[in-house]
């Protein structure tokens, strides 16, 4: 489960790589030593006192780290006054969001303990983080993991429930060294950095959220992801350890009657959901999940979303199946509400339909209870099907 998000500062938060860049040029050049800005990206994600002892080693100068790194410090704060901060957008909306799903946030960066305090103030985000950690206190800093393990113990947390967010091949290789998934965020202005071990790599935040972090955790630590939570019952995507029981549910003369896409031979049937676990729900990031009741834990049944061509139309189709012991309780109608909610304001469909049997008069009253209605009828397979539909916003 996921507890806590460790963000990278320079090049995550703000877009201050090319200003490290351009303050160290513009130190060197001041004492007579002609850097480039290409040069300078080799250091992104290491100290400061990293890249001078680096540079003094290249150059054979005889400046101590000491002194190079006033300099380079009056360059930056040049450049700060006449320029200020540059935040990535959307990463506030970001910290917000998972801080008000009560998430643990902490900085692990590579620059001074002041340099941060002064970023998260100016950006107005300090209150949403519960540590700080600059890599400039450590013996070693990233890409040994020093860093985020620091982090983690900061957190209290176990580093299977954590997350990083970094933007540099040598946070990546930190993250990994220290056993923690890391979303790699592609920053142009970060040079051309190897993210290819990243878990995954995002190019922007505005449609990053808890949610879709969460996701990603769970995948990168093969946990099934949990969807919605109702009054009485969680619906989360299903795993193989289901599928005793989904098969119990199949079997189920009343429940199987109207399902047009179950195989006649359930043990074909479950082979064919395991394909469907490991396949659709890490490609999608939708399907059909499970509906488990909150008292007793217990797989009760399945509901979900899935593209289906109707009649030549691509479609986003609800489908929703109870075990017969828990019949005339709702269920069907609260999960349907939740997976619906999910699909309008999570994955942002604009319509939702269901394909029922006329026959099966208890689907047709669960679609109408949701916020359904009728549309028309559909011939598949030689057989006609009501076509029920719900549009965002629903009127």
């Amino acid at each position: 489960m996921l507890k806590a998000v460790i963000f990278d500062m320079d090049g995550v938060l703000i877009d201050s790589e090319p200003l490290h860049a351009r303050a160290a040029v513009l130190a060197f050049k001041n004492i007579g030593v002609n850097i480039t800005m290409e040069y300078c990206y080799q250091f992104i994600g290491r100290t400061n006192a990293h890249m001078l002892e680096t540079i003094i080693h290249d150059y054979n100068l005889t400046y101590s780290t000491t002194e190079l790194l006033d300099l380079y410090n009056k360059s930056r704060e040049q450049l700060l006054n006449e320029e200020g901060y540059s935040p990535i957008p959307y990463t506030k909306e970001l910290i917000e969001d998972l801080y008000q799903h009560g998430i643990k946030l902490a900085i692990a960066s590579s620059s001074s303990i002041q340099d941060i305090e002064e970023v998260v103030t100016s950006l107005g985000i300090k209150k949403y983080f519960d540590h700080l950690i600059s890599g400039t206190t450590l013996k070693h800093p990233k890409p040994a993991p020093d860093v985020f393990l620091k982090a983690v113990k900061e957190l209290g947390v176990p580093t299977n429930e954590c997350i990083i967010i970094e933007d540099s091949y040598s946070g990546l290789m930190a993250g990994k060294a220290a056993g923690i998934p890391v979303i790699g965020f592609t920053n142009p202005n970060s040079g051309n950095q190897n993210l290819s071990d990243a878990c995954i790599v995002v190019e922007g935040f505005e449609e990053i959220d808890y949610n879709y972090i969460n996701q990603i955790h769970a995948r990168v630590n093969g946990e099934p992801v949990t969807i919605a939570n109702t009054s009485r019952l969680i619906i989360r995507e299903l795993s193989e350890n289901d599928l005793v029981d989904l098969k119990k549910i199949y079997a189920q003369p009343d429940v199987n009657k109207y399902i047009k896409d179950i195989d006649n031979d359930l043990d074909i049937e479950i082979e064919k959901q395991k394909a469907y676990i490991n396949n659709v729900y890490p490609f999608y990031g939708y399907g059909l999940w499970g509906i488990y009741h909150k008292e007793t834990g217990k797989l009760i049944g399945r509901c979900g979303i899935q593209n289906k061509i109707i009649q030549g139309k691509e479609e986003i189709e609800l489908g929703y199946l109870l075990s017969k012991n828990y019949w005339g309780l709702g269920f069907a109608s609260e999960s349907g509400k939740a997976v619906l909610d999910y699909a309008f304001h999570i994955l942002h469909f604009q319509r939702i339909v269901a394909v029922i049997d006329p026959l099966n008069y208890s689907s047709v009253k669960v679609a109408e209870r949701i916020g359904m209605s009728k549309e028309n009828t559909v011939i598949i397979n030689n057989k006609e099907y009501l076509l029920y539909h719900i549009e965002f916003p629903a009127s």
